[in-house]
């Protein structure tokens, strides 16, 4: 029989984990063999997962370069094994160093990692970035099987998605060579 304090966390630490497979793809990968550190104000943890495991309160996960921030974060487990993670916040935040150095972050007001689909929902005041490209909307869904990102506006209408893309290779600034417009 496993104790209170370490039932919960074998699958809470797997779940929040996988949060961040998605920035993982090309996210700095010795991450995933770094120490997670995980803090909150408070843990709801039920033995016999009939309702999600709930972290509350200033939720603060960091492994390696991750950077994890939440006010609340929701793990649902099946058989102790993570199924969904939900996070809540005003944002939630995620952060990562990419391999090459590079920042990933994303910020939503729900960030929602169903593992049995491998997809993540962001909602709510969205905003990812990554290499100095920019998407901000009210609702992006990625698929991680098929790496495809889906954004959309509010149903209501009134929200747009927004990109910025910048070059791989920014354009020089022009040169001066002495001739300058009058």
């Amino acid at each position: 029989m496993k104790t209170p304090l370490a039932s919960p966390a074998a699958p809470l630490l797997v779940a929040l984990l996988l949060v961040a497979v998605p920035a993982s793809v090309l996210a700095r990968s010795s991450d995933r063999n770094k120490p997670m550190d995980i803090a909150a104000n408070t843990t709801n943890y039920v033995t016999d997962e009939s309702e999600p495991s709930v972290l509350s309160g200033d939720v603060v996960i960091t492994q390696g370069t991750l950077d994890i921030r939440s006010s609340k974060a929701e793990v649902t487990s099946r058989d102790s094994e993570p199924t969904r993670v939900v996070l809540t916040g005003s944002p939630a935040r995620l952060k990562q160093e990419m391999d090459d150095g590079s920042p990933f972050s994303a910020d939503a007001s729900r960030i929602d990692y169903d593992l049995t689909s491998d997809i993540v929902t962001l909602t709510g005041n969205v905003v990812v970035k990554q290499r100095g490209n920019t998407m901000n909307g009210p609702r992006v869904v990625y698929d991680m099987k098929t790496g495809r990102v889906q954004a959309s506006g509010s149903e209501s209408g009134g929200g747009r998605v927004r990109m910025r893309l910048v070059p791989k290779t920014a354009p020089a600034s022009p040169a001066r060579d002495g001739a300058e417009g009058g």
